[in-house]
């Protein structure tokens, strides 16, 4: 039996009944079973959470903080950290940047998705970088010339190339020149350890739905105090300790604090329940040999170039993008889906800078007159197989 849920097979319009080949995993990954399993059993006694005194209630408060305590210890969570559920990656960086303190100076990298680019305001932003070792070196550079309290807000591992950045080397320049690291886990996570201690990370970010666990819960873990010291990400009740006759109010602490509203208890159980099964199971080295029979696939080919910002060799996950030199990108993944029953994903992922940039270079390379439009990403992970990187690669040819 499959460890995640999938459609099984499909009918292509020749007649023909295929497994789907599922491999837009980085977008949304498909539930795992023992995530879909705990969901189920849980069901029957939904209710309020904090809130009320009857045994749903008191069931569901227990369902949730343990689900926070499971998020903790995956995560090497330390006494002066908190753990927040949100909905996504989006979500967490866009409360860590309403609890950072004024005049803080923000530094990313300009190879970050839009959940890691977006939320900070004037920020720093240092040119993506061509190694692992550049980005240590410019972010050092960038440190010895700054002043006052500073947070450096980079990805973990990129979701256009799926090549892993040197967090934990990054996090000892920062916390060297006294900055504070928060680190964009989304597609690290679901193929790797993303723990606080292990990155090395004051913050650390991640989305259910990237997890296996696709019932609209997140992440933000770290640091207490800005988070502690913030006015509330929501106004509401949860959030509010207190509120008087004339509305003045006095806020919760804790986690409680920036989780105003009803709780998404499903969605933190299946996340904690998703942690959980990664963490008694080791599904990196099959990916690996998957991401290296596709990587060498397309290097075969004439008309598609693999993008990439770090060298070939480059530690990654299961992510790769490349670029269509003689097709439309959209027409063609289209295709791909009606005729061949594989799913991929084509735009410029919510990392607009950095993969126009690279299909630019794609192009060059191939000396192709102008770039394509779009890429096209293949992402693998677990029920992935040899028989769908085959039929992607025979349908490219």
């Amino acid at each position: 039996m499959s460890d995640v849920l999938s459609p099984g097979e499909i009918k292509l319009p020749d007649g023909r009944s295929v497994d789907f080949a599922n491999l837009d995993i980085a977008a949304t990954a498909p539930c795992l079973r023992s995530v879909a399993d705990v969901v189920a059993d849980l069901l029957p006694y939904y209710g309020s959470v904090h809130r009320g005194a009857g045994a749903l209630s008191q069931r569901c408060t227990r369902e949730y903080e343990l689900a926070r305590e499971t998020v903790a210890d995956t995560l090497g969570h330390g006494p002066a950290d908190t753990v927040i559920f949100t909905r996504n990656t989006t979500d967490a960086f866009n409360l860590l940047a309403r609890a950072v303190p004024p005049g803080t100076t923000v530094v990313t990298f300009g190879a970050e998705h839009h959940a890691n680019l977006l939320p900070w305001r004037d920020a720093v932003r240092l040119p993506a970088p061509r190694s692992p070792e550049e980005a240590v070196e410019a972010l050092e550079r960038q440190l010895y010339r700054g002043k006052g309290q500073t947070l450096v807000s980079v990805t973990a591992a990129g979701n256009v190339t799926g090549e892993v950045w040197p967090v934990a080397r990054l996090a000892e320049v920062a916390h060297r020149f006294g900055a504070r690291i928060a680190v964009d886990a989304a597609q690290l996570a679901p193929h790797a350890a993303a723990s606080l201690s292990g990155l090395g990370a004051d913050y650390v970010a991640f989305s259910g739905h990237k997890l296996y666990a696709p019932f609209g819960a997140g992440v933000l873990a770290g640091r207490a105090d800005w988070l502690e010291a913030a006015e509330p990400y929501l106004a509401g009740g949860g959030a509010s300790a207190h509120v008087s006759d004339d509305a003045a109010v006095r806020w919760a602490s804790g986690p409680a604090r920036h989780e105003a509203g009803t709780p998404n208890l499903l969605g933190a159980v299946a996340l904690a329940t998703a942690l959980r099964t990664l963490r008694e199971r080791s599904f990196e080295e099959p990916e690996a040999a998957l991401v290296r029979r596709l990587r060498a696939g397309l290097a075969a080919l004439a008309h598609t170039e693999e993008l990439r910002l770090f060298p070939a060799d480059a530690q990654r996950v299961g992510i790769v993008s490349f670029a269509v030199l003689d097709r439309d990108p959209a027409a063609f993944a289209d295709a791909l889906g009606r005729d061949h029953g594989i799913g991929v994903r084509t735009g410029l992922f919510c990392a607009h800078p950095l993969t126009r940039r690279l299909l630019a270079e794609a192009a060059a390379r191939k000396g192709a007159d102008r770039a394509p439009a779009q890429a096209i990403r293949a992402s693998i992970g677990i029920g992935t197989t040899v028989e769908h990187v085959d039929r992607l690669l025979a349908a490219l040819r």
